[in-house]
């Protein structure tokens, strides 16, 4: 399977991820501390980021976490979302405290 780029712009790391993985499982593989996980199915809404440039696929997200217009903004779960191109994104949220050191 390809592997796409990921760069996360707050930090300018960037990983690897598999197209069949979620960036929060990409994520989660750059073994830093403190990246909040939460319930990894789309319903807590912990792992909000912010596309910036790229594609992906998402899964069915929780309206409570993540309003239309949202969606429109390009805001995606990380844990829902699989990339389809290389991703350019910016975490958001309660990650980016976690994050964004």
């Amino acid at each position: 399977m390809h592997k796409f780029n990921v760069q996360i712009d707050d930090t300018g790391e960037h990983y690897g991820c598999a197209g069949h993985r979620s960036l929060l499982e990409g994520m989660i593989s750059l073994d830093r501390k403190g990246i909040p996980v939460g319930c990894r199915n789309g319903g807590c809404g912990v792992c909000k980021v912010a596309i910036l440039s790229g594609a992906c696929s998402t899964g069915v997200m929780s309206r409570q976490h993540l309003s239309d217009d949202e969606r429109a903004q390009g805001l995606v779960l990380a844990c829902k979302a699989r990339p389809e191109s290389d991703i350019r994104l910016a975490v958001v949220g309660r990650m980016r405290k976690s994050v964004c050191r």
